[in-house]
């Protein structure tokens, strides 16, 4: 079977644009959740969220530096969000100038929701002013693989195209479907992730008709709090993340920088609840073991585990019981949430995550999970990082992300030796 490894990432999120600005902000534990500043959330029970900061200062988002304003006219703000994040993956993966074969490289981004926006936007306008006010970019900015169709056009890559649509664990199941597509052979190379923005009035209104989000309104940066006993629901977050995946021997032969192995892919269905998790957390124990199982390793070969760790209680209780269990004879794992910083990206939070887990590889250090004051009791002596990063060696890194319909995906990298 031919390896896959991470030659190129790219971010967008709420805690800053470009990796190294990111992750510096996660290993100091600050908080993206702010109060919503993109329309006038007075009249909702949430009113906070996870956004990136436009603007041309380092760390901020700067769509202007990456696309022409005749080109983000015609693009929803996810799509946006993706091109600019694939745009720096390319970059840092040294392919903006690639003279290979084009049509070896494919591109598979999706979204959990898509342009929710653009949709919103378009039936207020035809409410208020019937069809002939429909923009004639409304088809083609709503949809969600344009994004990873604009990224295609966008840098010439012919090869496998694709968007997978599987809720939040989407990004993950993204990477997962494009490294089959290398180890089969179908590509050399594939631009892989996820790309979200529901941070607008229906979308957020949708989740809190749910009971779903956190109301902590007046204190956002302690909204979003895995595993402590005073959460009160999860944050909504936008933003994207690529990753270039390459085949080993490809990437090698080209002097790329090598990140980490994409080692293994799992996944599984609840069959249970379309909201909720399976009891136990047995759907996502299902997808690490698969994981596990694809790259050969064992549990005991395990040293972190990104959470999916919404700071929801079924969510985060029924992921942290299906860990236990499979680690229960590995007292050096530990896992923590990133999400306790970003928010939830929904659909791009897996590739964000997978991000994470590539960096906590390469610099032998573990994100916190901030604002976790008061544990629920279950969590025992369990390591989860609580509030300050963690310098250890990192040689193996699970990435979970679980969505509705009870769709789980779990990925793993390694180091490369």
């Amino acid at each position: 079977m031919r390896r896959v490894v991470i030659t190129g990432m790219g971010i967008v999120s709420p805690v800053g644009t470009g990796v190294e600005y990111a992750w510096k902000n996660i290993l100091a534990g600050r908080s993206g959740v702010r109060k919503i500043d993109l329309f006038d959330s007075s009249d909702l029970a949430s009113q906070i969220a996870g956004m990136p900061i436009f603007g041309t200062d380092e760390g901020q988002f700067n769509p202007d530096a990456i696309l022409e304003p005749r080109e983000s006219r015609k693009m929803d703000r996810s799509t946006i969000f993706g091109v600019c994040a694939a745009d720096e993956a390319l970059r840092d993966a040294n392919l903006i100038d690639y003279d290979g074969d084009k049509e070896r490289i494919g591109v598979a981004i999706g979204a959990g929701i898509g342009g929710m926006q653009t949709i919103y936007d378009n039936c207020i306008e035809m409410y208020n002013g019937g069809p002939r006010r429909i923009s004639p970019f409304f088809i083609p900015k709503s949809i969600i693989n344009m994004t990873a169709g604009n990224v295609s056009i966008k840098y010439g890559l012919k090869g496998p195209n694709l968007s997978v649509v599987t809720a939040c664990a989407t990004a993950a199941h993204s990477i997962g479907e494009a490294a089959r597509l290398i180890e089969h052979g179908d590509a050399d190379i594939m631009v892989a992730g996820g790309a979200e923005a529901a941070i607008c009035k229906i979308g957020v209104a949708g989740f809190t008709a749910m009971k779903a989000l956190s109301t902590r309104n007046d204190d956002p940066e302690h909204a979003s709090r895995p595993w402590d006993k005073n959460r009160d629901g999860f944050v909504m977050a936008e933003g994207a993340g690529v990753l270039i995946l390459e085949e080993y021997e490809h990437a090698v032969k080209r002097g790329a920088k090598i990140y980490a192995e994409l080692a293994g892919y799992g996944l599984s269905g609840d069959a249970y609840h379309i909201t909720a998790p399976a009891p136990g957390g047995e759907g996502g124990l299902r997808a690490m073991k698969a994981a596990l199982k694809d790259a050969g390793l064992t549990p005991a070969d395990v040293d972190y585990i990104n959470a999916h760790g919404t700071s929801t209680g079924l969510g985060d209780m029924g992921e942290l019981t299906a860990v236990k269990t499979l680690f229960a004879d590995n007292n050096n794992v530990c896992m923590s949430s990133t999400k306790s910083m970003t928010g939830h990206l929904l659909g791009a939070a897996g590739a964000v995550e997978a991000i994470f887990c590539a960096l906590a590889i390469r610099d032998g250090v573990v994100p916190p999970t901030i604002n976790l004051e008061e544990p629920e009791d279950e969590v025992g002596n369990f390591d989860l990082v609580p509030n300050v990063a963690k310098k250890r060696k990192v040689d193996v890194a699970i990435s979970n992300s679980f969505g509705f319909g009870g769709t789980n995906a779990s990925l793993i990298l390694k180091s490369v030796k």
